[in-house]
């Protein structure tokens, strides 16, 4: 099982299973045709007042992690929906649009996914 992050833009592959975009605004110049999507969940993206105060600037990439981190605390609901995707696909690919790939939104999704306990359904 596996949850990878991958840039919008890059060429889908196989290996991506089940593709979610997680930024709250399209892609720009993408077509939906073209961006090969299973799911866009943009409600677990930041709120457009954290994206605009981060604005990509790396110095603030630590506190936006952490503003990003307790926003999502509030989408458990959310997160259980990647897990559960993940549980039944095997892999989930969460894409993002800007251009660092090391720093946005995606990487703390996928971090907050990863430290999140399993849950089970009865």
């Amino acid at each position: 099982m596996s949850i990878v992050v991958k840039r919008v833009y890059d060429q889908p592959s196989p290996e991506d299973g089940y593709r979610v975009l997680v930024d709250r605004l399209w892609p720009r110049g993408l077509s939906h045709a073209v961006a090969h999507l299973d799911l866009w969940l943009r409600d677990v993206a930041p709120t457009t007042e954290l994206r605009t105060w981060y604005d990509h600037k790396i110095e603030r990439w630590p506190e936006f992690q952490k503003r990003y981190a307790e926003e999502l605390e509030g989408h458990g609901a959310l997160l259980d929906l990647l897990l559960d995707i993940e549980r039944h696909r095997r892999h989930v690919t969460l894409l993002f649009a800007a251009r660092d790939r090391n720093h946005n939104e995606a990487q703390v999704l996928a971090a907050a996914l990863l430290r999140r306990p399993a849950h089970s359904h009865h």
